[in-house]
């Protein structure tokens, strides 16, 4: 059996001091002579004290309004669709407590509608913000405005540094990257050529993707024993009949290429290409569970899934707001999540 949680109330016992004293130690307000301050931080401490975080949010009167920024589902790009869920669960382990959730979405494929979607947020007057910065300019410039109305704002899905953003929880974009490297480097033959593919309109402005490259590319520098080279190809409309004129062009090109990483969640863009060529030999590696992508997983098409969480990222996130609105709790600042490595053999569990 666990041991009995202590309260304030033993803790005075303990210190042979009030309630209130202790308490006053507790929230660091307040005069307390330092000889009894001492003694009751060194039984809080031998104790294992720690608040009953949920009964003090009760107590609060103070209604919080958080509002969530995150790209709309699309129906070429489901990804999105699993966020929602990770938000909802917190909100509703949360109900008896005074916070509520406005959720906004925006196009993957438009800035302009991103800035758009801001403006509204900050119409909905949020205590804080949930924030997926796909585009990294814009979102740096709404990210200036939240902190000019002094709004605390949880990143998740990739941060931006230079931002004053609460916490971010998700991947570590870069070892990610590294991680899909590894995993490339130990199915491609030693000379074969790797394609590195990138689905985005503008791959400038989406940074989680540039880094996640960037980490793919650092670990060959001096890791692996693959020496083919690593062919760079962006592609800036995910039309299934602009992805093979693409990708045929660059198979012309590189016969020599024996495996492909796809840095984004449409590595079923490129799968289909394959099954459609009948390039069975071609290894194929990307991100994301969605079902378009576990299905040629599990056919075998896709050797390898790299798995983000993103209902994990958006619980924690709503959680991390929750919890520094109403106890003024700083969560840590950065909160790497597992990179889940999935298979055909392993893909059900994850499910």
């Amino acid at each position: 059996m666990p041991p009995k949680k202590s309260r304030i109330k033993d803790i005075a016992t303990m210190a042979g001091v009030s309630i209130g004293t202790v308490d006053r130690v507790i929230h660091n307000r307040g005069e307390v002579a330092e000889k009894t301050r001492l003694k009751i931080q060194r039984i809080l401490k031998e104790t294992n004290y720690s608040p009953n975080v949920m009964a003090q949010a009760l107590k609060s009167k103070k209604r919080f309004h958080l509002v969530s920024l995150l790209p709309a589902p699309s129906e070429d790009n489901s990804f999105w669709k699993k966020h929602p869920l990770g938000m909802i669960r917190a909100i509703e382990e949360l109900n008896a407590f005074p916070v509520t959730l406005s959720q906004v979405t925006f196009d993957m494929q438009s800035e302009d509608d991103f800035q758009k979607r801001t403006s509204i947020v900050l119409d909905l007057k949020p205590d804080g913000v949930l924030l997926a910065p796909i585009f990294k300019a814009e979102s740096v410039t709404f990210c200036s405005r939240l902190q000019k109305e002094k709004v605390p704002f949880v990143f998740i899905d990739g941060y931006i540094e230079n931002t004053d953003f609460l916490a971010y929880i998700g991947e570590d974009i870069f070892q990610s990257g590294r991680v899909a490297g590894q995993l490339i480097d130990m199915v491609t033959p030693e000379k074969s050529d790797v394609l590195v593919v990138t689905i985005a309109r503008n791959i400038q402005n989406v940074h989680h993707l540039t880094n996640r490259t960037d980490g793919f590319l650092s670990y060959f520098h001096k890791s692996g024993k693959n020496k083919g080279r690593k062919i760079i190809l962006n592609i800036p409309n995910p039309s299934s009949s602009i992805v093979e004129r693409a990708i045929d062009k660059a198979f012309l090109e590189n016969p020599g290429i024996g495996s492909i990483f796809i840095t984004g969640s449409r590595s079923y863009l490129i799968a289909l290409y394959l099954e459609k060529k009948g390039l069975k030999s071609i290894d194929l590696i990307g991100y994301d569970l969605i079902d378009s992508n576990v299905r040629f997983l599990k056919s075998g098409t896709t050797r390898f899934l790299i798995g983000q969480r993103p209902e994990e990222q958006t619980y924690k996130g709503i959680k991390k707001l929750f919890e520094y609105l109403s106890l003024h709790k700083i969560p840590d600042k950065i909160e790497y999540l597992p990179v889940d490595i999935v298979t055909s053999e392993n893909v059900d569990f994850f499910l």
